[in-house]
């Protein structure tokens, strides 16, 4: 079998509705090219240094929110599913901070699978800034693998990355498609970016999908960008450069499944 997807990127900024728009023309872009699957990054909906926006962005998971009523629109209008990198979503109970979460729609825009990023971004880095994710975002605690025509999909967020005792139990769990929608500063990017994203591949074998942030968002955040997709065995088959934009590839399932048998790396595990 054989899948044709799509990784995003988007230099989101602080107007949800502009956003959002510009996420839905790159899908329909994405679709034009024959993507049957559409990656978006991390905060595709609202990148914002202002709280009191974060807070205002959040939204249930029932398709009454602007961000999922846009979404899903675009689902059904292009025949692709999607899956939304980070989006604030409103949890329930007393939590007053939001989860970062990663949604995936299917064609017919209904939500099949919902993943909460665990891993959060509480960083200094040498280049002066400083990230306190958790401040704001309160941490997932489940590992997701979601069904879909194609193949079994593992969803993660960009943090996410740098553990990858939670892509093994990904794997482990059937995941054939890794997605690492992500954000990744500049200063970490340029470094790790690549090297992470082919070794979860590579470790795993399985194809990496991570659409991207990329550029300055604000006085505070410059992304790295990179959207990319990478295949089993540690190759990058399509990324975007330093613009906004789409790259596209085709997924191979059948070589994939003979990679594994070659190689059953995944079979050897003893710990």
């Amino acid at each position: 079998m054989k899948l044709m997807a799509a990784v995003v990127q988007m230099t989101s900024r602080d107007n949800l509705s502009e956003n959002l728009d510009k996420a839905t023309a790159l899908i329909a872009e994405a679709a034009k090219r024959g993507a049957q699957l559409v990656t978006l990054p991390e905060n595709f909906a609202l990148f914002t240094a202002v709280e009191a926006d974060r807070r205002a962005a959040r939204e249930r998971l029932d398709g009454k929110g602007p961000i999922l009523t846009a979404m899903s629109a675009a689902a059904r209008a292009h025949g692709v599913a999607l899956v939304l990198g980070g989006m604030p979503e409103l949890p329930d109970g007393h939590e007053p901070r939001a989860h970062n979460t990663n949604v995936y729609l299917d064609a017919t825009g209904a939500v099949r699978g919902v993943y909460r990023k665990i891993h959060l971004f509480d960083v200094k880095i040498p280049d002066g800034a400083s990230y306190a994710e958790s401040e704001a975002t309160a941490p997932g605690t489940d590992a997701v693998v979601v069904e879909t025509p194609w193949a079994k999909l593992g969803l993660s967020v960009c943090y996410d990355v740098r553990f990858p005792e939670l892509y093994r139990m990904l794997s482990s769990r059937g995941a054939q498609i890794l997605t690492v929608p992500a954000a990744f500063t500049l200063h970490t990017g340029r470094d790790h970016w690549h090297v992470l994203l082919r070794a979860r591949a590579v470790e795993n074998l399985c194809y990496v999908l991570a659409p991207a942030q990329f550029g300055r968002h604000s006085n505070e955040r410059v992304t790295y960008g990179h959207a990319l997709v990478v295949d089993p065995w540690g190759q990058v088959l399509a990324e975007v450069g330093d613009h906004e934009g789409v790259a596209v590839a085709e997924l191979d399932l059948d070589y994939q499944a003979r990679l594994r048998a070659e190689l059953p790396a995944l079979a050897h595990r003893r710990l």
